[in-house]
């Protein structure tokens, strides 16, 4: 059965995902997800400042993994034949809008719809 994309036609951005799959990881690394983490010295004077700190790094560390799991199911959809395909609307992603966000989920008309709250 063929799939609804020809892979050879997306095959260009799956290294580009894994690059940003690496980079991402590496990201996550620097604030210690996946090993000790991030070290905040309790006897500071200022706990109101360590504490936004965190609240900082939290929401840093929530985007990255927020994009990583994105660049992994762009990179699943490749090898399914289903990646440049909306999730909305289920037309085909413009090829432009993927070289600008290789794990978009959405064509551009439908991500503007979903930013206002439309669908």
């Amino acid at each position: 059965m063929e799939s609804r994309t020809d892979k050879q036609k997306y095959s260009e951005f799956k290294p580009v995902l894994e690059n940003e799959r690496k980079e991402l990881l590496d990201r996550l690394a620097e604030f210690g997800e996946g090993g000790t983490g991030l070290n905040y010295d309790s006897n500071f004077a200022d706990s109101s400042q360590v504490t936004a700190e965190r609240g900082e790094v939290d929401r840093l560390i929530l985007e990255l993994k927020e994009a990583l799991a994105l660049a992994d199911s762009a990179l699943k959809k490749i090898d399914d034949g289903e990646y440049g395909i909306c999730e909305n609307c289920h037309n085909e992603i413009a090829g432009a809008r993927l070289e600008a966000k290789p794990s978009a989920r959405y064509c551009i008309d439908c991500a503007g719809k979903i930013r206002q709250g439309l669908k």
